[in-house]
């Protein structure tokens, strides 16, 4: 499985809009084939930033994903409000049982 950790800190004036884009971004995100998790959170510590958790099949379906057209230009669009740069983290993770 392969889990992505993004989040950005968007000014205040774009907040609303950033976080609509984001729910959005996740929701089209989950209809996508080995698409298991993709959720939208803002932080509690820090209330303009916005935190994504992705959890995908493999790394064929995260590459199909970043090519979609959608997901290219939703990572401008958040960038183009971005306070600070966004970051994002790729790891390869294997469930482990109790």
């Amino acid at each position: 499985m392969i889990i992505i950790t993004g989040s950005v800190t968007i000014r205040p004036e774009h907040f609303d809009e950033a976080l609509a884009l984001g729910i959005e971004h996740s929701r089209r995100s989950r209809a996508e084939p080995g698409c298991i998790a993709h959720n939208c959170h803002v932080d509690s510590e820090a209330p303009r930033r916005i935190v994504f958790v992705e959890e995908w099949a493999d790394l064929v379906v995260v590459a199909a994903h970043f090519a979609v057209p959608e997901s290219g230009k939703f990572v401008s669009r958040l960038a183009a409000m971005a306070e600070i740069s966004p970051e994002m983290r790729i790891f390869m993770a294997e469930e482990q049982r109790r």
